[in-house]
């Protein structure tokens, strides 16, 4: 049993990362934090800039700005964090 509950989140995972890649095809390759709030459904700046500092998020950071790969997007709204955090946002995905 426990290998088809493998086999099956494994399913789901690839169900869901399909969905957000059709939901942020959209966006550029790599995005800026502006871009990183609206993808997550319209968070503020501030809140974005704390998921950064905190490394909940996986980022660049070149000159003086944050350059997130649509890919770790993509892994962060599939991540435990986000389905814990997003129970506290206003604004969801």
């Amino acid at each position: 049993r426990p290998l088809l509950t493998v086999i099956f989140t494994g399913v789901d995972a690839m169900k869901n990362r399909k969905y957000y890649e059709r939901l942020f095809a959209e966006y550029p390759d790599v995005v800026t934090v502006t871009e990183f709030c609206a993808m997550l459904g319209g968070i503020c700046d501030k809140t974005a800039r704390k998921l950064i500092r905190e490394n909940h998020i996986k980022h660049f950071y070149i000159g003086a700005a944050y350059l997130i790969p649509k890919e770790w997007v993509i892994e962060y709204v599939l991540s435990d964090h986000y389905a814990q955090y997003k129970k506290s946002l206003r604004v969801k995905v």
